[in-house]
């Protein structure tokens, strides 16, 4: 029986980052939307495992930033918004399910953006909140999910898992975990 309501962040409880948001901070960084989005994801790995903000955006623009740049800040504050539009059919979902199961929430997430979930109204839901950047470890790697078990004192078994990456669902699976892929996941099962 589930215990555990384990959910991903990002496009499960959030939205996929709008193509106008990217946009923006590639204009803001002074590239080319389809470099910027290449350099975005070629360097994201080492941010979700805790880099600092300004060596993640060095990488991402291809020149040294500082920490105090104020471009850094500025594009900090656009990443976390471009994540920030939130998916109404999950939040109604989190919301029903939190009567019935424990909620946990494990996302692939820099500092900045994990802050801001942290500060989110809705994030009271889930007495558990996991990110990678804390945690040092990012899925699908089957480490963070044997973390995120011993935090929650859960088997495999008593754990259901939702996220959108087959990857992570597959690595999940490996470890005992009911994992589900989102979108196609059924409703959320219900304690009983």
């Amino acid at each position: 029986m589930t215990t555990w309501m384990l959910l991903d962040y990002g496009e499960v409880i959030s939205m996929p980052q709008p193509s106008d948001a990217t946009a923006a901070m590639a204009e803001l960084i002074g590239q080319d939307h389809a470099t910027f989005r290449d350099r975005y994801w070629h360097h994201r790995e080492a941010y979700d495992r805790g880099q600092a903000s300004h060596s993640y955006w060095s990488g991402v623009a291809g020149r040294t930033l500082a920490d105090d740049d104020p471009l850094v800040a500025t594009l900090n504050a656009a990443d976390v918004a471009s994540w920030f539009h939130l998916n109404p059919e999950t939040l109604r979902a989190i919301e029903d399910l939190a009567g019935h199961h424990g909620l946990a929430l494990l996302s692939n997430a820099p500092e900045p953006l994990a802050a801001a979930i942290d500060a989110a109204p809705w994030a009271a839901a889930f007495t558990h909140r996991f990110y990678s950047c804390r945690l040092t470890l990012a899925k699908p790697d089957p480490a963070i999910f044997e973390e995120v078990l011993r935090h929650l004192d859960a088997a495999p078994g008593d754990v259901t898992f939702l996220d959108d990456r087959a990857v992570n669902v597959r690595a999940a699976a490996a470890l005992g975990i009911n994992a589900l892929l989102y979108p196609d996941w059924p409703p959320f099962p219900r304690a009983g």
